[in-house]
């Protein structure tokens, strides 16, 4: 063997220990084990291996803005990040359904919604939906004529205009109203305007026209109205007993009454306890002076006998033979006999024994001072004069008389004064 000769592995260029490219390899293999950050950190590691394990970058996007990137001229710009604007349409009066703005309008004010009423056709289709108009209160309104007569049309079922002024009025529906409850008391309306209104009225159910000049008319209209509960014609004129008869015979379902009061002759009381409903509870039979007589209050026992309020005050011609008369009546709660002179002090006295049920006792102008108080003690259970006014088919109670209810029942619609 020669002296250049030496076994293939005592060659350091063939060395499989000592040999660089044995190392570069050795290298690759361990930068696929994951042992990457060694052999990218040699200045000799080839660069299709540091192109092949280096991270992808991000491209960035070529944006246009304005003219910048006309003509081929491309600018390079990171987008903002923005806030994912909304695709929801903007809301509108309009988009509304008519639904949704009749419940928006119930909550409307009366003096509002007859603005708004104003706006549109549509708006004015919806604000006079008579949905919105159940009850209307229009107390102390003067020269209403016109505002009734609107408000008459929206198909109003409570009305609530007591000392009120209506000038002439000629009312030109054609249909029947849907009034249910009205309250006209002490009001100044001619009986002609009046007459218009009542002869379209065939649902009601409570009605006070106290202290108005009425008619014949006024009283047949009523006649058509079989469902009336409560009537207040305290105070009124201007009707014969003919058809004040007729009128009581029509309405049967009359249980309080109060027709007080009235420009009445001996032949309209007749007409009263004669033509009564026998299923009436509350009466206010009073101020007929000599026009009730005790044949009269016979007749009314014996027609009504479940009265529970009876109120026969200012009638002078009563004495303590009534009182027998009125035994029958097993349901009596409130008698009322004030100013009746000719019954003594002494008839009083046994009267809760008369009537078991008895709690109110009004005698005004009969007992007084020291008397009264004996009479106190003579009936304990029974309050005596506490009740200075009637309340009888009254639709504001004298106990609140400032509280814009009408029989317990308060409109929605009011007018501010």
């Amino acid at each position: 063997m020669s002296e250049h000769s030496m076994p293939l592995q005592d060659l350091p260029c063939l060395s499989p220990r000592g040999s660089m490219l044995s190392q570069a390899r050795r290298m690759n293999k361990r930068k696929s084990k994951g042992c990457l950050g060694e052999g990218l950190e040699m200045e000799c590691t080839p660069t299709e291996l540091i192109q092949q394990w280096s991270p992808l970058h991000k491209h960035q996007r070529l944006t246009s803005k304005g003219k910048e990137n006309d003509g081929n001229q491309f600018v390079l710009a990171r987008r903002s990040r923005r806030k994912r604007e909304s695709t929801s349409p903007d809301v509108s009066w309009d988009h509304l359904p008519d639904e949704l703005l009749l419940r928006i309008l119930f909550y409307i004010p009366l003096k509002d919604l007859l603005r708004m009423s104003t706006v549109c056709q549509r708006w004015r289709r919806i604000a006079l939906d008579e949905s919105l108009w159940h009850s209307v209160d229009l107390e102390g309104l003067t020269h209403m004529g016109p505002a009734l007569q609107q408000v008459l049309k929206t198909g109003v079922r409570m009305l609530r205009c007591p000392r009120s002024f209506v000038e002439e009025l000629h009312f030109t529906g054609t249909g029947p109203l849907h009034l249910v409850v009205m309250d006209l008391s002490s009001s100044i309306i001619p009986t002609v305007s009046l007459e218009s209104i009542m002869c379209h009225c065939r649902q009601l159910e409570y009605l006070s026209l106290e202290g108005l000049q009425l008619s014949d008319t006024i009283i047949s209209s009523l006649s058509k109205n079989p469902n009336l509960l409560q009537l207040n014609l305290s105070g009124c004129s201007g009707f014969s007993a003919a058809a004040l008869s007729d009128m009581l015979t029509c309405c049967s379902s009359i249980k309080h009454l109060n027709i007080a009061w009235c420009d009445f002759s001996n032949d309209h009381v007749k007409s009263v306890v004669g033509s009564v409903s026998s299923g009436l509870t509350h009466l206010n039979l009073s101020g007929y002076r000599e026009g009730l007589t005790l044949d009269d209050v016979k007749v009314l026992v014996t027609r009504c006998p479940h009265i529970q309020t009876l109120d026969l005050s200012d009638s002078t011609l009563l004495m303590a033979d009534c009182f027998p008369v009125l035994k029958p009546l097993k349901d009596l709660l409130h008698l009322s006999l004030s100013r009746c002179y000719h019954i003594h002090l002494a008839a009083l006295t046994d009267l809760d024994k008369t009537f078991p049920r008895l709690s109110l006792l009004d005698v005004f102008g009969i007992v007084n001072g020291s008397h009264l108080s004996s009479l106190k003690k003579e009936m304990p259970r029974v309050s005596i004069n506490s009740r200075p006014f009637s309340s009888i088919a009254r639709p504001t109670p004298a106990s609140r008389p400032f509280g814009h209810f009408m029989w317990d029942r308060k409109c929605r619609l009011r007018v501010q004064l």
